[in-house]
Protein backbone atom coordinates (compact mmCIF):
# COMPACT_ATOMS: atom_id res chain seq x y z
CA UNK A 1 0.00 0.00 0.00
CA UNK A 2 1.45 3.32 -1.02
CA UNK A 3 1.89 5.71 2.28
CA UNK A 4 -0.13 9.03 2.08
CA UNK A 5 2.32 11.05 3.16
CA UNK A 6 5.58 11.73 0.71
CA UNK A 7 9.01 12.33 1.88
CA UNK A 8 9.42 16.08 2.47
CA UNK A 9 12.27 17.15 -0.41
CA UNK A 10 14.79 20.33 -0.45
CA UNK A 11 13.98 23.20 -2.77
CA UNK A 12 16.20 25.64 -3.21
CA UNK A 13 14.91 29.19 -3.93
CA UNK A 14 16.57 33.07 -3.85
CA UNK A 15 14.48 35.24 -1.33
CA UNK A 16 14.74 38.31 -0.76
CA UNK A 17 15.50 39.80 2.53
CA UNK A 18 14.80 43.41 4.08
CA UNK A 19 17.08 44.63 6.59
CA UNK A 20 16.13 47.14 9.07
CA UNK A 21 17.82 50.08 7.39
CA UNK A 22 15.64 49.71 4.06
CA UNK A 23 18.26 48.21 1.93
CA UNK A 24 17.32 44.82 0.01
CA UNK A 25 19.94 41.96 -0.44
CA UNK A 26 19.85 38.76 -1.66
CA UNK A 27 20.32 35.92 0.71
CA UNK A 28 20.17 31.75 -0.44
CA UNK A 29 18.39 29.25 1.96
CA UNK A 30 16.58 25.88 1.76
CA UNK A 31 12.90 25.05 2.86
CA UNK A 32 11.58 21.76 2.79
CA UNK A 33 8.47 21.71 1.04
CA UNK A 34 5.96 19.06 0.15
CA UNK A 35 6.08 17.17 -3.14
CA UNK A 36 1.99 17.55 -3.08
CA UNK A 37 2.67 21.52 -2.73
CA UNK A 38 0.64 21.73 0.51
CA UNK A 39 1.20 22.21 3.98
CA UNK A 40 4.73 20.66 5.14
CA UNK A 41 6.45 23.76 3.83
CA UNK A 42 9.28 25.18 7.05
CA UNK A 43 11.92 27.46 5.80
CA UNK A 44 15.52 26.79 7.50
CA UNK A 45 17.25 28.91 9.76
CA UNK A 46 20.10 31.57 8.18
CA UNK A 47 23.75 30.09 8.30
CA UNK A 48 25.81 32.52 10.31
CA UNK A 49 28.03 32.95 6.73
CA UNK A 50 24.63 33.80 4.71
CA UNK A 51 24.03 36.82 7.67
CA UNK A 52 27.43 37.78 7.89
CA UNK A 53 27.80 38.38 3.85
CA UNK A 54 24.29 39.77 3.62
CA UNK A 55 25.19 42.46 6.56
CA UNK A 56 28.56 43.11 4.37
CA UNK A 57 26.58 43.86 1.56
CA UNK A 58 24.67 46.15 3.14
CA UNK A 59 27.39 47.67 5.03
CA UNK A 60 28.75 48.17 1.39
CA UNK A 61 25.38 50.29 -0.28
CA UNK A 62 25.92 52.15 2.82
CA UNK A 63 29.21 53.05 2.63
CA UNK A 64 29.79 53.64 -1.15
CA UNK A 65 27.81 56.27 -2.10
CA UNK A 66 29.12 57.99 1.05
CA UNK A 67 32.83 57.51 0.46
CA UNK A 68 32.55 58.86 -3.12
CA UNK A 69 30.78 61.55 -2.10
CA UNK A 70 33.68 62.67 0.15
CA UNK A 71 36.56 61.53 -1.95
CA UNK A 72 34.99 63.97 -4.49
CA UNK A 73 33.96 67.08 -2.13
CA UNK A 74 37.46 66.69 -1.24
CA UNK A 75 39.04 66.52 -4.59
CA UNK A 76 37.29 69.79 -5.28
CA UNK A 77 37.61 71.46 -2.40
CA UNK A 78 41.74 70.80 -2.23
CA UNK A 79 41.85 71.85 -6.16
CA UNK A 80 40.39 74.78 -5.84
CA UNK A 81 41.92 75.77 -2.34
CA UNK A 82 45.35 75.31 -4.04
CA UNK A 83 44.12 77.62 -7.45
CA UNK A 84 43.46 79.84 -4.47
CA UNK A 85 46.59 79.98 -2.81
CA UNK A 86 48.36 80.22 -5.60
CA UNK A 87 47.55 83.65 -6.36
CA UNK A 88 47.33 84.79 -2.82
CA UNK A 89 50.69 86.27 -1.26
CA UNK A 90 52.08 84.52 1.93
CA UNK A 91 51.70 87.05 3.76
CA UNK A 92 47.77 87.66 3.01
CA UNK A 93 47.37 83.40 3.31
CA UNK A 94 45.66 82.52 6.67
CA UNK A 95 46.87 79.44 6.25
CA UNK A 96 50.78 81.11 7.33
CA UNK A 97 49.72 82.33 10.64
CA UNK A 98 48.21 78.92 11.41
CA UNK A 99 49.79 75.63 12.55
CA UNK A 100 47.71 73.37 10.65
CA UNK A 101 45.67 73.59 7.39
CA UNK A 102 42.55 73.95 7.22
CA UNK A 103 40.50 72.85 4.33
CA UNK A 104 37.76 75.27 2.34
CA UNK A 105 39.70 77.90 3.56
CA UNK A 106 40.34 78.69 -0.28
CA UNK A 107 36.18 77.68 -1.35
CA UNK A 108 35.23 80.91 1.25
CA UNK A 109 38.01 83.18 -0.40
CA UNK A 110 36.90 82.42 -4.00
CA UNK A 111 32.79 82.94 -2.82
CA UNK A 112 34.07 86.19 -0.54
CA UNK A 113 35.58 87.20 -3.82
CA UNK A 114 33.17 86.69 -6.95
CA UNK A 115 30.54 88.27 -4.41
CA UNK A 116 32.27 91.53 -3.91
CA UNK A 117 32.94 91.92 -7.50
CA UNK A 118 29.58 91.34 -8.60
CA UNK A 119 28.50 93.88 -6.05
CA UNK A 120 31.46 96.61 -7.69
CA UNK A 121 29.84 95.59 -11.08
CA UNK A 122 26.97 96.67 -9.97
CA UNK A 123 27.68 100.12 -8.95
CA UNK A 124 27.56 103.12 -11.56
CA UNK A 125 32.17 103.05 -11.88
CA UNK A 126 31.66 99.01 -11.91
CA UNK A 127 29.37 99.18 -15.09
CA UNK A 128 31.65 101.71 -16.74
CA UNK A 129 34.49 99.45 -15.79
CA UNK A 130 33.44 96.63 -17.20
CA UNK A 131 32.60 98.57 -20.63
CA UNK A 132 35.66 99.66 -21.02
CA UNK A 133 37.22 96.12 -20.17
CA UNK A 134 34.59 94.25 -22.81
CA UNK A 135 35.61 96.81 -25.58
CA UNK A 136 39.37 96.43 -25.23
CA UNK A 137 39.36 92.73 -25.66
CA UNK A 138 36.36 93.03 -28.48
CA UNK A 139 39.52 94.45 -30.19
CA UNK A 140 41.96 91.24 -29.82
CA UNK A 141 41.39 89.11 -32.73
CA UNK A 142 41.85 86.09 -31.24
CA UNK A 143 40.90 87.25 -27.28
CA UNK A 144 37.29 88.33 -28.77
CA UNK A 145 35.96 85.20 -30.18
CA UNK A 146 36.64 83.66 -26.87
CA UNK A 147 35.40 85.93 -24.67
CA UNK A 148 32.11 86.50 -26.94
CA UNK A 149 31.20 82.73 -27.13
CA UNK A 150 32.37 81.94 -23.20
CA UNK A 151 30.39 85.05 -22.35
CA UNK A 152 27.10 84.08 -24.28
CA UNK A 153 27.25 80.96 -22.79
CA UNK A 154 27.34 81.64 -19.54
CA UNK A 155 24.37 83.76 -19.48
CA UNK A 156 22.76 81.43 -21.31
CA UNK A 157 23.13 78.83 -18.79
CA UNK A 158 22.51 80.89 -16.17
CA UNK A 159 19.47 82.96 -17.08
CA UNK A 160 16.36 82.04 -15.88
CA UNK A 161 14.33 82.17 -18.95
CA UNK A 162 16.59 80.09 -20.77
CA UNK A 163 15.29 76.52 -22.09
CA UNK A 164 18.86 75.24 -22.10
CA UNK A 165 19.02 71.77 -20.66
CA UNK A 166 15.26 72.21 -19.68
CA UNK A 167 13.58 69.01 -21.48
CA UNK A 168 15.27 65.42 -22.18
CA UNK A 169 14.19 63.91 -25.78
CA UNK A 170 14.68 60.75 -27.76
CA UNK A 171 16.30 61.19 -30.97
CA UNK A 172 16.91 58.47 -33.89
CA UNK A 173 20.19 58.28 -33.69
CA UNK A 174 23.28 56.88 -34.82
CA UNK A 175 20.61 55.02 -37.28
CA UNK A 176 16.83 54.37 -37.54
CA UNK A 177 15.64 52.20 -34.95
CA UNK A 178 18.04 53.08 -32.26
CA UNK A 179 17.09 55.54 -29.64
CA UNK A 180 19.38 58.30 -28.37
CA UNK A 181 18.80 60.48 -24.57
CA UNK A 182 19.67 63.45 -25.62
CA UNK A 183 18.75 67.17 -24.22
CA UNK A 184 16.61 70.29 -25.90
CA UNK A 185 18.94 73.67 -26.05
CA UNK A 186 16.89 75.57 -28.28
CA UNK A 187 16.06 76.29 -32.01
CA UNK A 188 17.98 75.85 -35.11
CA UNK A 189 19.42 79.08 -36.56
CA UNK A 190 17.70 80.72 -39.64
CA UNK A 191 21.41 79.73 -41.59
CA UNK A 192 20.89 76.14 -40.89
CA UNK A 193 17.31 75.59 -40.84
CA UNK A 194 16.54 77.62 -43.83
CA UNK A 195 19.73 75.29 -45.97
CA UNK A 196 17.70 72.00 -44.37
CA UNK A 197 14.56 73.33 -45.58
CA UNK A 198 12.72 72.21 -42.14
CA UNK A 199 11.77 73.64 -38.80
CA UNK A 200 15.24 71.92 -36.66
CA UNK A 201 15.74 72.11 -32.84
CA UNK A 202 18.97 71.61 -31.25
CA UNK A 203 19.55 68.62 -28.96
CA UNK A 204 23.10 68.16 -27.36
CA UNK A 205 23.71 64.10 -27.21
CA UNK A 206 26.42 63.35 -24.31
CA UNK A 207 28.83 60.28 -24.11
CA UNK A 208 28.56 57.42 -21.68
CA UNK A 209 29.81 58.00 -18.88
CA UNK A 210 31.80 61.40 -19.70
CA UNK A 211 28.58 64.17 -20.12
CA UNK A 212 30.67 66.98 -20.73
CA UNK A 213 31.24 65.56 -24.09
CA UNK A 214 28.88 65.07 -26.86
CA UNK A 215 27.61 65.94 -30.35
CA UNK A 216 24.84 68.65 -31.28
CA UNK A 217 22.47 67.36 -33.64
CA UNK A 218 20.11 69.70 -35.97
CA UNK A 219 16.66 67.46 -35.93
CA UNK A 220 13.62 68.08 -37.10
CA UNK A 221 11.28 69.35 -34.32
CA UNK A 222 8.71 66.61 -35.52
CA UNK A 223 11.51 63.68 -34.98
CA UNK A 224 11.85 64.41 -31.19
CA UNK A 225 10.42 62.52 -28.59
CA UNK A 226 9.72 64.48 -25.49
CA UNK A 227 9.74 62.49 -22.60
CA UNK A 228 8.77 63.14 -18.75
CA UNK A 229 12.10 62.70 -16.76
CA UNK A 230 14.20 65.25 -14.98
CA UNK A 231 17.53 66.24 -16.58
CA UNK A 232 19.19 65.51 -12.75
CA UNK A 233 17.77 61.74 -13.36
CA UNK A 234 18.92 61.91 -17.15
CA UNK A 235 22.48 62.72 -16.90
CA UNK A 236 22.06 60.19 -13.61
CA UNK A 237 21.04 57.81 -16.17
CA UNK A 238 23.75 59.03 -18.56
CA UNK A 239 26.95 58.76 -15.94
CA UNK A 240 25.82 54.97 -14.63
CA UNK A 241 25.38 53.60 -18.02
CA UNK A 242 22.22 52.63 -17.73
CA UNK A 243 22.45 51.00 -14.35
CA UNK A 244 20.98 53.95 -12.58
CA UNK A 245 17.00 54.78 -13.10
CA UNK A 246 14.44 57.06 -11.79
CA UNK A 247 12.62 56.13 -8.83
CA UNK A 248 9.42 56.70 -9.65
CA UNK A 249 7.68 57.80 -13.19
CA UNK A 250 6.51 61.25 -13.43
CA UNK A 251 3.32 62.68 -15.32
CA UNK A 252 3.73 63.73 -18.85
CA UNK A 253 4.76 67.70 -18.37
CA UNK A 254 3.07 70.23 -21.14
CA UNK A 255 5.95 70.54 -24.17
CA UNK A 256 7.34 74.28 -23.62
CA UNK A 257 7.86 76.16 -26.63
CA UNK A 258 10.97 77.43 -27.25
CA UNK A 259 12.27 80.76 -28.22
CA UNK A 260 13.11 81.38 -32.04
CA UNK A 261 16.83 81.64 -32.88
CA UNK A 262 18.14 85.11 -33.96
Amino acid sequence: MQSKFCVPQCRRREVLLLSPQGITYHSLMEELESTQGVGLSKPARLGLGARLRGYFFAGILVLAPISITVYIAWLLISFIDEQVFAVIPPRYNPETYLPFSIPGIGVILMLVSVTLIGALTAGYLGRLFLRLSERVLNRMPIVRGIYGAAKQIVETVISNKSTAFREVVLVEYPRKGAWTMGFLTGRTIDQIAGASGQRLVNVFVPTTPNPTSGFLLFVPEADIRRISMSVEDAIKLVISTGIVTPAAQRTEAPARSLPRAS
